[in-house]
Protein backbone atom coordinates (compact mmCIF):
# COMPACT_ATOMS: atom_id res chain seq x y z
CA UNK A 1 0.00 0.00 0.00
CA UNK A 2 1.79 3.01 -1.56
CA UNK A 3 1.61 5.94 1.39
CA UNK A 4 0.94 9.96 1.06
CA UNK A 5 3.93 11.96 2.20
CA UNK A 6 1.83 13.67 5.24
CA UNK A 7 2.75 17.48 5.96
CA UNK A 8 3.34 19.02 8.95
CA UNK A 9 -0.09 20.09 9.06
CA UNK A 10 -1.77 16.68 9.00
CA UNK A 11 0.44 15.49 11.05
CA UNK A 12 -0.59 17.93 13.42
CA UNK A 13 -4.24 17.24 13.11
CA UNK A 14 -3.72 13.81 12.99
CA UNK A 15 -2.21 13.94 16.54
CA UNK A 16 -4.75 16.36 17.46
CA UNK A 17 -7.97 13.83 16.39
CA UNK A 18 -5.83 11.46 18.06
CA UNK A 19 -5.67 12.94 21.53
CA UNK A 20 -9.03 14.00 21.70
CA UNK A 21 -10.32 10.42 20.86
CA UNK A 22 -7.97 9.24 23.68
CA UNK A 23 -9.54 11.31 26.28
CA UNK A 24 -13.09 10.99 25.02
CA UNK A 25 -12.69 7.09 27.24
CA UNK A 26 -12.17 8.87 30.86
CA UNK A 27 -14.95 11.48 29.84
CA UNK A 28 -17.79 9.01 28.90
CA UNK A 29 -15.83 6.97 32.51
CA UNK A 30 -16.18 9.96 34.51
CA UNK A 31 -19.65 10.66 33.32
CA UNK A 32 -20.52 6.54 33.91
CA UNK A 33 -19.95 7.41 37.64
CA UNK A 34 -23.49 9.38 37.74
CA UNK A 35 -25.33 8.38 34.62
CA UNK A 36 -26.48 4.93 33.19
CA UNK A 37 -24.38 3.44 29.65
CA UNK A 38 -27.78 4.10 27.93
CA UNK A 39 -28.08 7.45 29.05
CA UNK A 40 -24.29 8.61 28.34
CA UNK A 41 -25.24 7.21 24.07
CA UNK A 42 -28.20 9.62 24.49
CA UNK A 43 -26.56 12.74 25.27
CA UNK A 44 -23.77 11.99 22.92
CA UNK A 45 -25.95 11.56 19.84
CA UNK A 46 -28.36 13.75 20.90
CA UNK A 47 -25.87 16.68 21.72
CA UNK A 48 -23.75 16.09 18.91
CA UNK A 49 -26.32 16.12 16.30
CA UNK A 50 -27.77 19.21 17.56
CA UNK A 51 -24.35 20.43 17.04
CA UNK A 52 -23.85 19.77 13.47
CA UNK A 53 -27.05 20.46 12.14
CA UNK A 54 -25.74 24.40 11.94
CA UNK A 55 -22.82 23.36 10.48
CA UNK A 56 -24.66 21.55 7.69
CA UNK A 57 -26.85 24.28 7.13
CA UNK A 58 -23.99 26.98 7.21
CA UNK A 59 -22.17 25.35 4.27
CA UNK A 60 -25.62 24.49 2.30
CA UNK A 61 -25.31 21.26 2.08
CA UNK A 62 -28.68 19.30 1.03
CA UNK A 63 -30.73 17.64 3.60
CA UNK A 64 -31.31 13.92 2.01
CA UNK A 65 -34.91 13.77 1.25
CA UNK A 66 -35.49 10.20 0.07
CA UNK A 67 -36.95 7.72 2.38
CA UNK A 68 -34.19 4.94 0.69
CA UNK A 69 -30.99 7.41 1.84
CA UNK A 70 -32.71 7.48 5.19
CA UNK A 71 -33.35 3.77 5.74
CA UNK A 72 -29.84 3.53 5.38
CA UNK A 73 -28.87 6.29 7.57
CA UNK A 74 -31.18 4.60 9.85
CA UNK A 75 -28.86 1.56 9.85
CA UNK A 76 -25.77 3.81 10.35
CA UNK A 77 -27.12 4.92 13.47
CA UNK A 78 -27.78 1.54 14.65
CA UNK A 79 -24.52 -0.07 13.80
CA UNK A 80 -21.97 3.57 14.24
CA UNK A 81 -23.99 4.94 17.28
CA UNK A 82 -26.11 2.73 19.21
CA UNK A 83 -24.56 -0.36 18.99
CA UNK A 84 -20.73 0.21 19.53
CA UNK A 85 -21.33 3.02 22.20
CA UNK A 86 -23.52 1.25 24.25
CA UNK A 87 -21.48 -2.17 24.04
CA UNK A 88 -18.33 0.19 24.71
CA UNK A 89 -19.84 2.27 27.56
CA UNK A 90 -21.32 -1.06 29.28
CA UNK A 91 -17.92 -2.57 29.31
CA UNK A 92 -16.13 0.44 30.78
CA UNK A 93 -18.13 -0.43 33.68
CA UNK A 94 -16.28 -3.21 34.56
CA UNK A 95 -12.28 -2.78 32.69
CA UNK A 96 -10.36 -0.04 32.76
CA UNK A 97 -10.78 2.88 30.19
CA UNK A 98 -7.13 2.75 28.86
CA UNK A 99 -8.07 -0.87 28.15
CA UNK A 100 -10.92 -0.18 26.11
CA UNK A 101 -9.40 1.92 23.97
CA UNK A 102 -6.90 -0.80 22.89
CA UNK A 103 -9.46 -3.17 22.21
CA UNK A 104 -11.19 -0.26 20.08
CA UNK A 105 -7.85 -0.71 17.86
CA UNK A 106 -9.42 -3.72 16.47
CA UNK A 107 -11.88 -1.52 14.57
CA UNK A 108 -9.09 -1.81 11.80
CA UNK A 109 -8.65 -4.96 11.98
CA UNK A 110 -12.28 -5.77 11.72
CA UNK A 111 -12.42 -3.13 9.01
CA UNK A 112 -10.18 -5.26 6.65
CA UNK A 113 -12.26 -8.54 6.81
CA UNK A 114 -15.25 -7.31 6.82
CA UNK A 115 -14.22 -5.29 3.44
CA UNK A 116 -12.90 -8.73 2.16
CA UNK A 117 -16.01 -10.23 2.75
CA UNK A 118 -18.43 -7.83 1.04
CA UNK A 119 -16.49 -6.30 -2.02
CA UNK A 120 -14.73 -8.04 -4.58
CA UNK A 121 -11.97 -5.21 -4.92
CA UNK A 122 -10.98 -5.58 -1.19
CA UNK A 123 -9.62 -8.77 -1.42
CA UNK A 124 -7.54 -10.35 1.48
CA UNK A 125 -3.70 -10.01 0.11
CA UNK A 126 -0.79 -11.83 1.85
CA UNK A 127 0.21 -8.51 3.56
CA UNK A 128 -3.37 -8.11 4.87
CA UNK A 129 -3.92 -11.32 6.21
CA UNK A 130 -0.46 -11.83 8.24
CA UNK A 131 -1.19 -8.02 9.41
CA UNK A 132 -4.72 -9.49 10.60
CA UNK A 133 -3.65 -12.71 11.94
CA UNK A 134 -0.95 -10.56 13.81
CA UNK A 135 -3.53 -8.21 15.20
CA UNK A 136 -5.96 -10.38 16.65
CA UNK A 137 -3.16 -12.32 18.22
CA UNK A 138 -2.90 -8.61 19.95
CA UNK A 139 -6.61 -9.23 21.36
CA UNK A 140 -6.15 -12.45 22.50
CA UNK A 141 -2.81 -11.02 24.58
CA UNK A 142 -4.58 -8.11 25.71
CA UNK A 143 -8.01 -10.38 27.02
CA UNK A 144 -5.25 -12.45 29.03
CA UNK A 145 -5.42 -15.56 29.77
CA UNK A 146 -7.12 -15.45 33.25
CA UNK A 147 -9.83 -14.39 31.32
CA UNK A 148 -10.05 -16.97 28.90
CA UNK A 149 -9.81 -19.79 31.63
CA UNK A 150 -12.29 -17.66 34.37
CA UNK A 151 -15.33 -16.27 32.52
CA UNK A 152 -16.46 -13.18 34.58
CA UNK A 153 -18.55 -10.08 34.40
CA UNK A 154 -14.83 -8.60 33.02
CA UNK A 155 -14.70 -11.39 30.80
CA UNK A 156 -17.97 -10.41 29.13
CA UNK A 157 -17.29 -6.43 29.32
CA UNK A 158 -14.24 -7.39 27.28
CA UNK A 159 -16.20 -9.26 24.68
CA UNK A 160 -18.85 -6.26 24.32
CA UNK A 161 -16.33 -3.62 23.68
CA UNK A 162 -15.04 -6.17 20.81
CA UNK A 163 -18.75 -6.49 19.56
CA UNK A 164 -18.58 -2.83 19.54
CA UNK A 165 -15.58 -2.61 17.53
CA UNK A 166 -16.98 -5.49 14.84
CA UNK A 167 -20.47 -3.17 14.81
CA UNK A 168 -18.07 -0.38 13.66
CA UNK A 169 -16.53 -2.00 10.95
CA UNK A 170 -19.53 -2.84 9.21
CA UNK A 171 -20.63 -0.19 9.26
CA UNK A 172 -18.09 1.59 7.05
CA UNK A 173 -18.95 -1.30 4.81
CA UNK A 174 -22.60 -0.28 4.99
CA UNK A 175 -21.66 3.26 4.65
CA UNK A 176 -19.68 2.12 1.58
CA UNK A 177 -22.41 0.44 -0.16
CA UNK A 178 -25.54 2.30 0.69
CA UNK A 179 -24.26 6.43 1.30
CA UNK A 180 -21.20 7.09 -0.71
CA UNK A 181 -23.69 9.27 -2.32
CA UNK A 182 -24.21 11.66 0.84
CA UNK A 183 -21.77 14.13 1.88
CA UNK A 184 -19.61 12.76 4.79
CA UNK A 185 -20.67 15.61 7.17
CA UNK A 186 -24.53 15.05 6.32
CA UNK A 187 -24.08 11.39 6.47
CA UNK A 188 -22.34 11.30 9.76
CA UNK A 189 -25.07 14.30 10.70
CA UNK A 190 -27.73 11.73 9.84
CA UNK A 191 -26.87 9.33 11.38
CA UNK A 192 -26.18 10.96 14.73
CA UNK A 193 -29.59 11.81 14.24
CA UNK A 194 -30.99 8.52 13.72
CA UNK A 195 -29.15 7.11 16.86
CA UNK A 196 -31.04 9.48 18.68
CA UNK A 197 -34.40 8.24 17.90
CA UNK A 198 -33.35 4.75 18.19
CA UNK A 199 -31.73 5.85 21.89
CA UNK A 200 -34.47 7.83 23.31
CA UNK A 201 -36.86 5.63 24.12
CA UNK A 202 -34.37 2.71 24.85
CA UNK A 203 -32.46 4.80 27.39
CA UNK A 204 -36.11 6.18 29.14
CA UNK A 205 -37.61 2.86 29.15
CA UNK A 206 -34.41 1.34 30.63
CA UNK A 207 -32.57 3.81 32.81
CA UNK A 208 -35.30 6.71 33.07
CA UNK A 209 -36.03 10.24 32.27
CA UNK A 210 -32.39 11.96 31.39
CA UNK A 211 -31.52 14.01 34.76
CA UNK A 212 -30.24 17.83 34.11
CA UNK A 213 -29.61 18.27 37.81
CA UNK A 214 -25.74 16.67 37.57
CA UNK A 215 -22.53 16.93 39.30
CA UNK A 216 -20.31 19.32 36.98
CA UNK A 217 -17.29 16.79 36.42
CA UNK A 218 -20.21 14.64 34.71
CA UNK A 219 -21.66 17.44 32.89
CA UNK A 220 -17.64 18.38 32.17
CA UNK A 221 -17.64 14.69 30.76
CA UNK A 222 -21.19 14.65 28.80
CA UNK A 223 -19.74 18.31 26.93
CA UNK A 224 -16.33 16.82 26.05
CA UNK A 225 -17.20 13.37 24.54
CA UNK A 226 -20.08 14.42 22.94
CA UNK A 227 -19.17 17.75 21.55
CA UNK A 228 -15.81 17.82 21.73
CA UNK A 229 -14.63 14.23 20.71
CA UNK A 230 -17.96 13.47 18.47
CA UNK A 231 -19.37 16.51 16.85
CA UNK A 232 -15.89 18.91 16.55
CA UNK A 233 -13.87 15.06 16.07
CA UNK A 234 -16.32 14.26 13.04
CA UNK A 235 -15.20 18.04 11.33
CA UNK A 236 -11.61 17.05 12.33
CA UNK A 237 -12.26 13.82 10.76
CA UNK A 238 -12.49 14.91 7.38
CA UNK A 239 -10.10 17.15 7.44
CA UNK A 240 -7.71 14.68 8.01
CA UNK A 241 -9.13 11.93 5.53
CA UNK A 242 -8.46 15.22 2.68
CA UNK A 243 -5.44 15.12 3.49
CA UNK A 244 -3.95 12.47 4.30
CA UNK A 245 -6.02 9.38 2.98
CA UNK A 246 -7.58 6.72 4.67
CA UNK A 247 -4.46 4.70 5.05
CA UNK A 248 -2.46 7.15 6.75
CA UNK A 249 -5.88 8.35 8.62
CA UNK A 250 -5.01 4.61 10.20
CA UNK A 251 -2.52 6.01 12.41
CA UNK A 252 -5.13 7.39 14.97
CA UNK A 253 -5.52 4.61 15.74
CA UNK A 254 -2.02 4.12 17.31
CA UNK A 255 -2.36 7.53 19.01
CA UNK A 256 -5.31 7.13 20.79
CA UNK A 257 -4.59 4.26 23.13
CA UNK A 258 -1.40 5.47 25.43
CA UNK A 259 -3.29 8.65 25.77
CA UNK A 260 -6.23 6.80 27.23
CA UNK A 261 -3.70 4.90 29.08
CA UNK A 262 -1.90 7.70 31.13
CA UNK A 263 -5.10 9.66 31.39
CA UNK A 264 -7.20 6.67 33.12
CA UNK A 265 -3.73 6.24 35.21
CA UNK A 266 -3.39 9.82 36.37
CA UNK A 267 -6.90 10.89 36.95
CA UNK A 268 -9.09 7.57 38.19
CA UNK A 269 -5.79 4.95 39.15
CA UNK A 270 -6.16 2.39 36.32
CA UNK A 271 -3.19 -0.25 36.50
CA UNK A 272 -3.24 -2.11 33.64
CA UNK A 273 -1.78 -6.00 32.81
CA UNK A 274 1.29 -6.58 31.25
CA UNK A 275 -0.76 -8.62 29.15
CA UNK A 276 -2.68 -5.72 28.34
CA UNK A 277 0.50 -3.45 26.69
CA UNK A 278 1.71 -6.62 25.23
CA UNK A 279 -1.32 -6.71 23.28
CA UNK A 280 -1.19 -3.45 22.25
CA UNK A 281 2.44 -4.10 20.76
CA UNK A 282 1.21 -6.75 18.74
CA UNK A 283 -1.97 -4.70 17.85
CA UNK A 284 0.31 -1.99 16.88
CA UNK A 285 2.89 -3.92 14.41
CA UNK A 286 -0.16 -5.30 12.93
CA UNK A 287 -1.67 -2.46 12.08
CA UNK A 288 1.44 -1.15 10.75
CA UNK A 289 1.43 -4.26 8.33
CA UNK A 290 -1.96 -3.52 7.01
CA UNK A 291 -1.28 0.15 6.64
CA UNK A 292 1.78 -0.71 4.55
CA UNK A 293 4.20 0.99 6.71
CA UNK A 294 6.00 -2.60 7.39
CA UNK A 295 6.68 -3.95 4.44
CA UNK A 296 6.80 -7.86 4.80
CA UNK A 297 9.41 -9.20 1.88
CA UNK A 298 7.65 -11.37 -0.82
CA UNK A 299 7.74 -14.65 -1.23
CA UNK A 300 10.08 -16.34 -3.67
CA UNK A 301 8.47 -17.54 -6.64
CA UNK A 302 9.89 -21.30 -7.33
Amino acid sequence: MKQTRLSSRAWAELLLLGIIWGGSFLAIRVALDEIGPLTSVLYRTGIAAALLWPVVWLRGLAVPRSARLWAGLFVMGLLNNVIPFSLMAWGQLFIPSGLTSIFNATTAIFGVVVAALVFADERLTRQKAIGVTVGFAGVVTAIGPSAIRNFDITSLAQLAVLAGTLSYAVASAWARARLSSLPPLVAATGMLTTATLIMAPIAIWAEGMPDLALAPSTWAGIVYYAAIATALAYLLYYRVLAMAGSGNLMLVTLIIPPVAIVLGAWVRDEQLAQSAYAGFGLLTIGLLILNGRIRLPRRKSV
